[in-house]
């Protein structure tokens, strides 16, 4: 059997997360990053368990990205599950054309591969939304 704490997101990453939606001389108590990191945790359980049981009745070892979003979705989490399908898409899309300077840097000469090296260094954009209760959403600021 695992140990409790074995299984909780770490407590340094969820009060970093927290203070990112705060404003910045707000504190943070122990026991709110506590409670948080519990919940969190919890709520990753939940969901991934519900999308490890469907791979399961499909006879599947994998749980991806889509089965997260269908679980979410079937958990009653709409809102959730319909950002995560549009990041999901654009990550798939960003390691598609990753892939593609990939094989074309393979294919082309040295001066196009440092040309494509500087253009392909920069990190991919997301831009999340925050949702508020009721579920309206709110760029991230």
């Amino acid at each position: 059997m695992t140990d409790e704490h074995d299984i909780l997101l770490p407590i340094a990453n969820v009060g970093r997360i927290m203070k990112q939606i705060l404003p910045p001389s707000a504190k943070i108590s122990k026991e709110a990053k506590e409670t948080m990191q519990e919940c969190a945790s919890e709520f990753i359980c939940f969901v991934t368990g519900e999308a490890s049981d469907r791979c399961h009745k499909e006879n599947r070892k994998t749980v991806n990205g889509d089965d997260i979003c269908w679980a979410l979705s079937s958990l009653g989490f709409d809102h959730y599950s319909e950002a995560m399908l549009r990041y999901l898409h654009k990550l798939r899309e960003f390691e598609r054309q990753r892939a593609n300077q990939s094989n074309y840097k393979a294919s082309s000469s040295t001066e196009e591969k440092d040309e494509a090296t500087s253009s392909a260094a920069s990190a991919p954009s997301f831009d999340f939304e925050i949702l508020e209760r009721g579920g309206r959403s709110s760029p991230k600021p």
